[in-house]
Formats: structure tokens, C-alpha cells, sequence
């Protein structure tokens, strides 16, 4: 169980990093008129990211579960989500915020990663991530219940940024 608490602690101050930088650029683009969508939405998904990763951890403890080819798999797949998600970042540089916004003269990023794959930060960061701490903790309720669940505010939030950005090439 140390391991995974060990684990687990790495990956989620890796995440308070990223958002720490989420708020440094937010502060910054609200100065200078960005405009917040899915307001609601961006909280709910931020307080179900909080759920799932500590009842991930809660359920590991409940259940006793030990560090072993299961958790190795879960690093292995957090380690490939958290690459991505510092990624994302490196592309998106100053527009990057775990909520969505769009800036006055927003630029798209036409990079090969953006062209390639539809919303990578979602596809390739937030739902292996998911995942991955599910199985560094093997918590198979958390996968089962909360993973749908979170899915579906995702979706929700992938239709709203299509509708952000579908305006913003109107303009």
C-alpha cells in the first residue's frame, strides 16, 4: 500500500503543477478579456476529477490492495497520460487552463498533434489518466461508477468547446 500512496502522491502534485500553471495563465488571459464557457460544467468535472482520484485512493486502502503487475500497469499508463498532458501544455503554452476559454484573437494550434487527434488533453491525457489511477489502485468500483459518470461531463464539455471554437472561426 506505501507504494501506492507513493505512487499516487507523485502523479497528484504533478497535476496541482499543471494547475497551478492553469491558474497563472487564467489570471492572465481574464486580464485580458478572455470569455469563460461551460462555467458549470468546468467545476463539475473539476470536483469529480477530485472524487475519483481520492476514492480511487480510499478504495485502495479499503480493500488492503498491494503494489503489483496491476499498479506497475497503472504508472506505466499514467506516466504515458502525464507526458501528454505536459505536452498539451508545451503546445497551447499561454492558452492553456484546465477550464475552457477563448481569448480575443485566439490562435488554433495547427500542430501535427492537434491535427492529428481531436482534443489530445481529453483523449490523450484525461481518460488515461483516469484509468491509469484506477489501476495503480485497482479500484474497480471507482472504474465502474465514476469513470462513466466522468465521461459524461467530458462529453459535455467536449460539445461545448466545439461550439467555442465553432464560433470562434466565424470571427
Amino acid at each position: 500500500m506505501n507504494y501506492i500512496i507513493l505512487a499516487f502522491a507523485i502523479f497528484f502534485a504533478l497535476r496541482l503543477v499543471s494547475l497551478a500553471y492553469s491558474i497563472y495563465n487564467e489570471k492572465r488571459i481574464v486580464k485580458a478579456g478572455a470569455v469563460q464557457y461551460g462555467k458549470t460544467n468546468s467545476l463539475l468535472l473539476t470536483l469529480a476529477h477530485i472524487a475519483y482520484y481520492f476514492g480511487s485512493l480510499y478504495e485502495a486502502y479499503s480493500c488492503n490492495q498491494t503494489f503489483g503487475t496491476l499498479a506497475w500497469a497503472g504508472v506505466g499508463v499514467m506516466t504515458f497520460a502525464y507526458i501528454m498532458l505536459f505536452y498539451v501544455i508545451f503546445q497551447l503554452r499561454d492558452v492553456w487552463t484546465v477550464k475552457l476559454y477563448i481569448v480575443p484573437n485566439h490562435r488554433i494550434d495547427t500542430s501535427f498533434l492537434f491535427r492529428t487527434v481531436r482534443h489530445p488533453n481529453y483523449l490523450l491525457n484525461i481518460i488515461p489518466e483516469l484509468i491509469g489511477v484506477a489501476l495503480l489502485c485497482q479500484s474497480w468500483t471507482i472504474l465502474a461508477i465514476g469513470f462513466p459518470l466522468y465521461c459524461c461531463l467530458l462529453a459535455v464539455r467536449i460539445r461545448q468547446e466545439e461550439r467555442a471554437m465553432a464560433d470562434l472561426r466565424k470571427q
